[in-house]
């Protein structure tokens, strides 16, 4: 790992060493709001600057205008200041202009753009237009549950980053905006095609199998953890039966695939334990076993669900940058998620260790991403994360947690 995460030198928590950040009931200091507040205000300095070098035609959340946009309307959220909304505007727009028609997901395709100029408008009280956006959203829906194309089911290309899109307008419009009856279409479709593979395969003890490029990916970008996580949201209504037979078994499996480290292989069969990001390893399979114990009132899902956060504790001060995908910002939503389940301090105090970390934002000698100011891979990602640990019990990882 030594080539891969900075040895992590933060002491453990204790009441006393965490006096500075958080009192008793986990409300942060004053001390540690205004630094949060200042690091913000610095880094989005140096991401306008960043961005007049941006590549213009791309459109994405992942590393593209939308993902900025992304970032504007979710500072609107957090200061109610409407300069921000219009800034997730003006971002959203360049977004619009340069749709590929190839990709139907959130962070990699169509649907963030239009899912998010939806939000926007919407609350700029533009009820037409973001009305229009969301029957451009809704046009994809067939192509997605259409249960013999090529559309892979996992987050970044295919359907349940599809999924994703429709939620986000729901989640950030109300009112069932979209009804869940589409969300539950795709839902039946994937296990539909989990079921298919899963025969095929004939992989022991998991009914659902997924694949991506011919590989069983297992983390929450392209495999398994993120998959099952979206499959066993209530909302979405998948009977009883079907999560006891299929989707539960299929998460036992993941969970059997854990290293002796508490750590999670990218990809069914590799023996390397290397791979420490939200995309691949703990740090995004901790929300498919967090939703498990949810659901099934488990205490072994807890149980692993607390080993991947020892291991992104040890382990999730990376080299590759400070960003979501692969960085401490968004390793560090893994013991969010934890201190919202279980209000153990202990996770509060690792998320604002991690938060201290990024305030030295490019002084460790990471490396450069390649698009460096983007959400998923750069700053924009970053300040994202620093925003939410202003309100840390309503942050969720973005573009994925629900």
């Amino acid at each position: 790992m030594e080539a891969r995460a900075f040895k992590n030198t933060y002491p453990d928590f204790d009441a006393a060493s965490a006096e500075r950040l958080f009192d008793s009931s986990g409300l942060l200091t004053s001390e540690f709001i205004h630094q949060l507040q200042s690091k913000i205000k610095e880094l989005l300095k140096q991401l306008k600057n960043g961005l007049l070098k941006a590549n213009e035609t791309d459109c994405t959340s992942y590393t593209g205008w939308a993902g900025i946009a992304l970032l504007y309307l979710h500072l609107y959220n957090v200061y109610d200041d409407h300069t921000y909304l219009q800034k997730a505007l003006q971002y959203v727009n360049k977004s619009l202009q340069c749709l590929t028609g190839n990709v139907v997901t959130f962070l990699c395709g169509d649907s963030g753009p239009l899912a998010i100029a939806a939000v926007v408008h919407h609350k700029l009280q533009q009820t037409q237009e973001s009305d229009n956006y969301i029957n451009q959203l809704l046009r994809l829906h067939p192509s997605v549950v259409k249960p013999n194309s090529r559309l892979p089911d996992e987050m970044l290309y295919g359907r349940m980053g599809y999924l994703y899109a429709l939620t986000f307008v729901n989640e950030q419009i109300g009112n069932e905006k979209i009804p869940l009856l589409y969300m539950k279409q795709i839902c039946d479709t994937v296990i539909n095609s989990g079921e298919k593979l899963g025969s095929r395969k004939r992989i022991p003890k998991s009914p659902l199998m997924y694949e991506w490029y011919q590989e069983n990916y297992i983390g929450a970008a392209h495999g398994l953890a993120g998959i099952y996580y979206f499959l066993m949201q209530p909302q979405f209504g998948i009977e009883q039966d079907v999560m006891l037979r299929l989707v539960k078994p299929s998460v036992d499996y993941v969970c059997q695939l854990k290293f002796s480290s508490g750590n999670y292989p990218p990809c069914i069969g590799e023996a390397r334990d290397n791979l420490v990001h939200w995309c691949h390893g703990s740090p995004g399979v901790i929300y498919m076993l967090i939703q498990a114990y949810k659901i099934f009132r488990e205490e072994k899902y807890l149980k692993d669900a607390s080993d991947c956060t020892d291991v992104i504790w040890h382990r999730g001060l990376l080299k590759k940058g400070y960003g979501l995908c692969h960085g401490p910002a968004g390793n560090a939503y893994g013991f969010l998620a934890m201190y919202n389940l279980t209000q153990d301090k202990k996770y509060l105090y690792r998320a604002c260790k991690f938060a201290e970390w990024c305030f030295d934002y490019g002084k460790h000698g990471c490396r450069t991403p390649d698009t460096p100011f983007s959400l998923f891979e750069g700053m924009a990602g970053t300040i994202y994360f620093l925003c939410d640990m202003l309100q840390p019990t309503k942050a969720k990882f973005p573009a994925f947690q629900m």
